[in-house]
C-alpha cells in the first residue's frame, strides 16, 4: 500500500468522522430543541467543528436536515423494525408485538425525554415546509406498510380474522404509538406507553380467531 493512499484513506475516514460529529450533534439539538429552534451557531458550538467544515459536507441547514432525517429512518429499521420483521418463517402476530415492545423499550432508555424525532419532525415542519412533509409522509408509509404486510400474511395463515381490515388497523397502529410516545413525553411516565401499548396487543387480539 502506497504513502498516497494511506493519506487519502485517512482524510476519507477523518471526514466521515467530521460528517458523523455533526449529524450526531445536531439530532441531539434538534431532538431536545426543535429544527428551527437551532441555529448553525448551535450546531457548530455543539459539533466543535468549524464553518467552513460544515459547508463541505452540507449544502445548508436544509441539507443537514434531510440527513438527519435519512439518519434517523436508517436507525429506526435497522434497530427497532428490522430485528422483528427479518424472519420469513416468523409469526407475523408475534412480529408485531416485538416491534411494539422495542417501541416502549425505545422511549424506556431515553427517559422519556425527546419522543420520537419524526413525529417531532412532523409535527413542526409539515406545515410549513413541503420538503420535510413529502420525505416523512414517505417514511411513514414504509412504517404503514411494514405492518400491513405482516397483518395481510397473519390472514393468509389464518393468524387474523378476514374481517380485519389491515390497511386500516395499519395505520391505526402507526397513530396511535406516535400519540402514546407523545403523552409519555409530556408526561415523562414511562407506564402511559406501557398501557397504551398493552391496549394495543388487546385490540390486535379481538382479530386473532379462537384456538379450540
Amino acid at each position: 500500500m502506497t504513502t498516497t493512499t494511506t493519506n487519502r484513506q485517512f482524510r476519507v475516514r477523518e471526514g466521515r468522522q467530521t460528517r458523523d460529529a455533526i449529524l450526531t450533534a445536531a439530532k441531539r439539538l434538534m431532538l431536545i430543541k426543535g429544527y428551527n429552534a437551532t441555529s448553525l451557531d448551535d450546531l457548530l458550538g455543539a459539533s466543535g467543528v468549524g464553518k467552513g467544515s460544515f459547508y463541505h459536507y452540507f449544502e445548508s441547514k436544509e441539507d443537514l436536515g434531510y440527513a438527519i432525517l435519512d439518519d434517523i429512518v436508517t436507525s429506526f429499521v435497522e434497530r427497532t423494525l428490522d430485528p422483528c420483521f427479518a424472519d420469513p418463517d416468523g409469526r407475523p402476530i408475534a412480529q408485531i408485538r416485538c416491534f411494539l415492545d422495542r417501541v416502549v423499550e425505545a422511549q424506556r432508555e431515553r427517559a422519556c425525554v425527546g419522543g420520537c424525532p419524526l413525529g417531532n419532525l412532523a409535527s413542526e415542519m409539515s406545515d410549513v415546509h413541503e420538503g420535510f412533509r413529502e420525505r416523512l409522509a414517505s417514511v411513514f408509509s414504509v412504517w404503514r406498510e411494514r405492518l400491513t404486510l405482516a397483518l395481510r400474511d397473519a390472514q393468509r395463515r389464518g393468524d387474523v380474522a378476514n374481517d380485519c381490515r389491515v390497511e386500516t388497523v395499519a395505520q391505526f397502529l402507526v397513530a396511535s404509538l406516535e400519540g402514546a410516545i407523545l403523552m409519555t413525553k409530556v408526561s415523562k411516565d414511562i407506564g402511559v406507553m406501557e398501557k397504551c401499548v398493552g391496549e394495543l396487543k388487546r385490540y390486535l387480539a379481538i382479530y386473532e380467531p379462537a384456538r379450540p
